[in-house]
């Protein structure tokens, strides 16, 4: 088979995967026969994928950016998804799902950094600005930045050491959705039961 067609069966397929996902969540309508698969398809992933931003929702199920925002803008209207701007991105949940708290701790998971600090946090509770980004590899102008950011939307406690503030919610939203955060989803099924002890023993 061409390099053409194995991309485009390789489309289908992941549209199908994520369209069954869609088809099944509640108030989805289904468009014509030829717009079902995308519009049930960006329902499903953005079900399996809160706080995605649209450019990942687009490149991950192949479609084009106009299709895109086509279908997202249904979706919005038909209270399937909801969004918020979120700096340079807008970001997508399924509607009346999230908290926005909860929004802002997926939001703030999407991003290699900040989860990084999160889980490293939930390891290791009240460890100082200086522990945090040389655990990262990353600058310390890197780990006040978001840790200023994420203090700002209540994640974060800076006061004689970083610490989460709601440990227990930062846990079930990594546990849930890991498969959603692709290579950290190994890691973070292994580490759940001590994350869990951490949490509780605090």
């Amino acid at each position: 088979m061409s390099r053409g067609g194995d991309v485009d069966k390789s489309k289908r397929a992941t549209l199908r995967r994520f369209a069954a996902l869609g088809a099944a969540t509640p108030l989805v309508s289904v468009a014509s026969a030829s717009e079902s698969d995308a519009h049930d398809a960006i329902a499903g992933y953005v079900t399996a994928t809160p706080g995605a931003h649209f450019s990942k929702i687009r490149d991950d199920l192949q479609l084009g950016t106009g299709e895109t925002q086509h279908h997202l803008k249904q979706l919005e209207n038909e209270e399937v998804v909801e969004s918020y701007k979120d700096g340079d991105y807008r970001r997508y949940f399924q509607a009346h799902r999230f908290s926005p708290f909860e929004q802002a701790t997926l939001s703030y998971l999407r991003r290699e950094t900040p989860r990084g600090m999160l889980i490293t946090l939930l390891e290791q509770p009240g460890i100082s600005a200086g522990e945090l980004a040389e655990s990262l590899d990353v600058s310390g102008p890197t780990v006040s930045k978001y840790g200023a950011q994420l203090e700002e939307v209540g994640l974060l406690e800076r006061t004689g050491g970083y610490t989460v503030t709601n440990p227990e919610t930062v846990l079930l939203l990594l546990v849930r959705y890991a498969d959603s955060f692709g290579e950290d989803a190994a890691a973070l099924a292994d580490m759940a039961p001590r994350l869990v002890k951490f949490t509780r023993d605090r």
